[in-house]
């Protein structure tokens, strides 16, 4: 086990970890810490408060997340239409440079 120190909120609060954890944690921290920035004062509203506040906009960040669609799965390169592809893309580079290479007519 080990502690990771965050800074939120203008507090510091000590946390444990697994061992190997510590950047992760730390960077959930600095969410956490924008969040709270990018909500801008709390008036008088409580460090509990404000800190669940956070929290679920975070949570609702996550949800949205979750509830989009998967993207569509890639097919599977096949050898010979790729072999294809590069001949036909080094084809159409020599025809661009050959075409740069004449002189133009006006």
């Amino acid at each position: 086990m080990s502690n990771v120190t965050l800074h939120v909120g203008g507090r510091d609060y000590t946390v444990a970890c697994a061992d190997g954890e510590e950047a992760h944690i730390t960077g959930l921290g600095r969410m956490i810490s924008a969040k709270l920035d990018e909500m801008g004062g709390t008036g008088n509203q409580s460090e509990v408060r404000t800190l669940l506040f956070a929290a679920l906009l975070l949570a609702d960040e996550v949800h949205e997340l979750k509830g989009r669609p998967e993207p569509e799965p890639r097919p599977a390169s096949d050898p010979e239409i790729d072999a294809e592809l590069d001949r036909i893309a080094n084809r159409l580079e020599n025809i661009a440079n050959t075409l740069e290479r004449q002189p133009e007519h006006t």
